[in-house]
C-alpha cells in the first residue's frame, strides 16, 4: 500500500525533528506523525459536522500512552493492558489543552477533538515536546479554524552548568537543577508555563524564558511553511453572536446597577446581588415576550457586561471588585496542630479560601510504586488535593480525582518537593493531603502554604517553608495597556486574562504555572508579574512563620519510629533469609512494624515506639555481626545431639558445643550438663566454612 508520505525535517538541540503527513488515519480531518529522536506520536484532529446547543466551546484533548511504545507489558496481574489514564498522561493532556485552547474562537459551537497517541518512546526524549508540536501541526493543516501554530520547549538550568539546556534528556533530568520548565506559545507571546524550581532566581527565570521565545518562534515559522505547502482551507463555521436588540436591552437594564452588584468585599454577597439582578432582568424580559432561547442568551450577555466592567474599572481607575489595591493580599490566617491524632495538621486561610492540610508519616515501605511509560521507581513524598463541592457552596457527587484535582495537586507537589529532606536525613515516607474547605481564588497556592505548615507541625525538617500566590492580568482591547493583579479571586479569576500561580521561599521560586485566555503575554508582563508575586510571597511567609517559626524538633507520639543502619549489600540475602524467614522472624519476635532494605544496604526499621525499634535493631545487628575466634556469645540451647549441643546465639547464627567442651572432666551424656532451652554463655573456638565451634569449658 502506498501511504504517500510527506516528510518535513528540522533539528532542535542537536536532535532530528520530523513531522510526517500520509494516508495514516485518513478519515480524521488531519493526522500528523511527529518524531523527535526515536520518540514518535500520532496527533489527529476531528471536527463535528454540525453545531451543538451548548453555552461553551466544546474542545476535547486526549493524551493516550501505550505501554508498547516503551516495550513494556504493564498493568495489573489480571489485566495486562492500558486502563484508566495515569496522572502523568492527564497532566500531559492538560499541557496541550492549555496551550491550544486560547487560540480558538470561544464563540464556536462545533465539537473538536484532538487525540495524541504515544506510539514509540525511546526513554530519552520527553513526549510532551513532540506531542504539543505535532498536535499544533495537525490543527494548523486541518480545516478547523484556529489561531495557531504554537510550539513549546523544555528548558533546564542544571546546578553544575551555567548554560541553559534545551529539551534535556530524561536521564539528565535526574541530576540536580535550579529549575526545569516547559514553556509554550506563539511567535510573539508565551501562553503556557509549567516550572519546577529549587529556589530559582526570578531574574534568571525571566532571562531563560526570553531565550525560549526565540526557539518557539523558529518552530512556529517552520510549521507555517508546512501549512503553506499542504494546509487545507479553513472551514467557515457558525459563531454565536448576540441579538443586537437583546444586547441593547441588557446593557440598558444594567446601566448604573451592575457596578453596585459586582463591587462588594464579600463573595457571597456579590453573587447574591448578581443572582437577584439576573432574576430581575429575566422577569422583565419574560414580561416583554422574550422566549427561552433569548433568556439563555441573556446569561452570556450578562457575563460579558461584567467582563467589560471589570476591565474598564481596573484599567482606568485601578478599582478591584473588593476595593483592594492591585498588589494587596487578602486577610491571612494560619493555625497548626488542630487535629489531635494525626502526625501534623494545619489550616491556612486567605480571604474566603481555606485549605486544611494533614501530614502522615510512614515507613519507607509505604512509598508509592510508580510504573508508567516514562518512569519506573518509588516516590516517598506524596501530595493529594481534594476539592469537595461544598467548598464553593454547591451540591455534587464525590468521585475519584479529576483533571482539576490531579493538576492542582501536582502543582503544589512540585512547589514543595525541592524542600523535602533527603532520605538519609529523614527516612520517612511523607504524605500530605489538602482538603479545600472553602474556595475563592487559588486553592492550589493555599495548599502550598498549608502543606508547608502541616509538615513542619509533623516535625519534617523542611529546608524552608514555601508560600504561593495567584496573580492575574487585565489587558486592554488594543493590547497596549495592562494591569497585574495580586491574589485574584472570584470575578477577577473568571473574567481576567491570565491565571499565574507562583510559589517559593524567601530565596526564590519553586513552582510556576501560567494559563491565559488571550493570545499570550510578553516578557515585560512576565517580569512585572514575577516581581509582584515575590512581594506577595514574602508577605505570606510572615504569616506562615508566625504560626510556626520552624519544624518541630520532635515527631508526634502517634508517628512511627524509624531506625536506620547500613549493612554490607553482599549480606542482604542473609538478613532476609530463605523466603523472608529471617526478617519476618525478627518482625514477629520484636513487634516491629516493618523492616525495609534498600539495594545499597540501607536498612530501615519501623516500629510503633523507640523501644520496639531498638529490640529489632539488636536482632539485625546480631545477624550482621562479623564473628571471630575468641568472641564470647550468649544464646539458647535449641537442640541436643549425641556428641554435643546446638546453641543459637543470634538470629541465623548458631554453633555447636562439643561434648568435650561442656566442662572440665569427662561428660558421659550431653543431657547431664545441658537441656533444650537453657541459656548459656560460650566462647568461639573454631570457625570452619561457616560452621562455628563453641566452648563453655574454655570460657570458664
Amino acid at each position: 500500500m502506498d501511504f504517500k508520505r510527506k516528510k518535513f525535517t528540522t533539528e532542535l538541540a542537536g536532535k532530528p525533528l520530523t513531522l510526517e503527513v500520509s494516508r495514516i488515519a485518513d478519515q480524521a480531518d488531519a493526522a500528523v506523525m511527529g518524531t523527535y529522536g526515536e520518540t514518535t506520536v500520532l496527533a489527529t484532529v476531528v471536527m463535528g459536522k454540525k453545531d451543538i446547543d451548548k453555552d461553551y466551546f466544546p474542545l476535547m484533548v486526549n493524551y493516550e500512552e501505550k505501554f508498547y511504545a516503551a516495550g513494556k507489558i504493564l498493568g495489573s496481574r489480571f489485566m495486562r493492558r492500558e486502563g484508566k489514564s495515569s496522572d502523568e498522561s492527564i497532566l500531559s493532556g492538560r499541557l496541550i489543552d492549555r496551550t491550544i485552547r486560547p487560540l480558538f474562537n470561544q464563540a464556536m459551537r462545533r465539537e473538536i477533538q484532538v487525540v495524541v497517541t504515544v506510539l514509540s518512546f525511546d526513554g530519552e526524549n520527553d513526549p510532551d515536546f513532540i506531542s504539543l508540536l505535532t498536535a499544533s501541526a495537525a490543527l494548523a493543516i486541518s480545516p478547523v479554524p484556529w489561531g495557531g501554530p504554537v510550539a513549546g520547549v523544555k528548558l533546564t538550568q542544571f546546578k553544575d552548568s551555567s548554560a541553559l539546556a534545551m529539551n534535556a534528556s530524561l536521564p539528565d533530568l535526574k541530576k540536580p537543577f535550579l529549575f526545569d520548565a516547559f514553556v509554550s506559545g506563539t511567535k510573539e507571546r508565551l501562553n503556557m508555563i509549567e516550572l519546577e524550581g529549587d529556589e530559582a532566581n526570578e531574574k534568571e527565570v525571566v532571562k531563560a524564558f526570553a531565550q525560549t521565545q526565540d526557539e518557539i518562534k523558529k518552530l512556529v515559522v517552520w510549521q507555517e511553511s508546512i501549512v503553506k505547502e499542504i494546509g487545507k482551507p479553513k472551514e467557515e463555521v457558525y459563531l454565536v453572536s448576540p441579538d443586537e436588540s437583546l444586547k441593547k436591552q441588557v446593557v440598558a437594564f444594567l446601566e448604573g446597577r451592575l457596578e453596585k452588584a459586582v463591587y462588594h468585599p464579600l463573595k457571597t454577597e456579590m453573587y447574591k446581588n448578581l443572582n437577584a439582578l439576573k432574576k430581575e432582568l429575566h422577569d422583565k424580559l419574560v414580561v416583554e415576550g422574550r422566549d427561552e432561547k433569548a433568556l439563555a442568551a441573556t446569561d452570556a450577555l450578562f457575563e460579558e457586561e461584567i467582563n467589560q466592567l471589570i476591565h474598564k474599572k481596573i484599567l482606568t481607575e485601578e478599582k478591584r471588585p473588593d476595593s483592594r489595591k492591585l498588589n494587596e493580599v487578602r486577610e491571612l490566617g494560619a493555625e497548626v496542630g488542630i487535629l489531635p491524632r494525626v502526625h501534623g495538621s494545619s489550616v491556612f486561610v486567605r480571604g474566603n479560601t481555606q485549605s486544611l492540610s494533614v501530614t502522615t508519616l510512614g515507613a519507607p515501605g509505604d512509598n508509592q510504586l510508580v510504573e508508567s511509560l516514562e518512569e519506573t521507581g518509588k516516590r516517598r513524598f506524596l501530595l493529594h488535593y481534594n476539592f469537595p463541592p461544598y467548598s464553593v457552596g454547591e451540591i455534587g457527587p464525590f468521585r475519584g480525582p479529576g483533571r482539576r484535582e490531579i493538576g492542582h495537586g501536582n502543582l503544589a507537589h512540585k512547589a514543595l518537593r525541592a524542600l523535602i529532606p533527603p532520605q538519609e536525613e529523614f527516612p520517612y515516607t511523607i504524605r500530605v493531603v489538602s482538603e479545600i474547605l472553602s474556595s475563592n481564588g487559588s486553592s492550589s497556592m493555599a495548599t502550598v502554604c498549608a502543606g508547608s505548615l502541616s509538615m513542619m507541625d509533623a516535625g519534617v525538617p523542611l529546608r524552608k517553608p514555601a508560600a504561593g500566590i495567584a496573580m492575574g492580568l487585565i489587558l486592554s482591547d488594543d493590547g497596549k495597556d495592562f494591569k497585574v493583579l495580586t491574589d485574584i479571586q472570584g470575578p477577577e479569576d473568571h473574567h481576567g486574562d491570565m491565571d499565574f500561580k507562583a510559589a517559593g521561599t524567601d530565596a526564590g521560586v519553586t513552582a510556576i504555572q501560567m494559563d491565559v485566555k488571550i493570545q499570550g503575554i510578553t516578557i515585560e508582563m512576565l517580569e512585572k508579574t514575577l516581581a509582584q508575586a515575590k512581594e506577595a510571597r514574602l508577605h505570606i511567609l510572615k504569616t506562615i512563620t508566625g504560626a510556626l517559626p520552624a519544624p518541630r524538633k520532635e515527631l508526634s507520639k502517634y508517628a512511627p519510629s524509624i531506625i536506620t543502619i547500613m549493612i554490607d549489600p553482599e549480606r542482604i540475602g542473609e538478613l532476609i533469609g530463605p523466603g523472608g524467614k529471617v526478617i519476618n522472624g525478627i518482625i514477629e519476635k520484636t513487634g516491629a512494624t516493618s523492616i525495609d532494605i534498600e539495594d545499597d544496604g540501607h536498612v530501615f526499621i519501623t516500629a510503633k515506639d523507640q523501644e520496639t525499634g531498638k529490640r529489632a535493631l539488636a536482632e539485625v545487628e546480631g545477624i550482621m555481626k562479623e564473628y571471630k575466634i575468641g568472641d564470647v556469645v550468649e544464646g539458647t540451647v535449641v537442640k541436643i545431639l549425641e556428641f554435643g549441643a546446638i546453641v543459637e546465639f543470634a538470629p541465623g547464627h548458631d554453633g555447636m558445643v562439643h561434648v568435650s567442651e561442656l566442662k572440665e572432666g569427662f561428660v558421659k551424656r550431653v543431657e547431664d550438663v545441658l537441656k533444650v532451652g537453657d541459656f548459656v554463655k560460650a566462647k568461639i573456638v573454631k570457625m570452619d566454612h561457616g560452621k562455628i565451634g563453641l566452648s563453655i569449658k574454655q570460657l570458664k
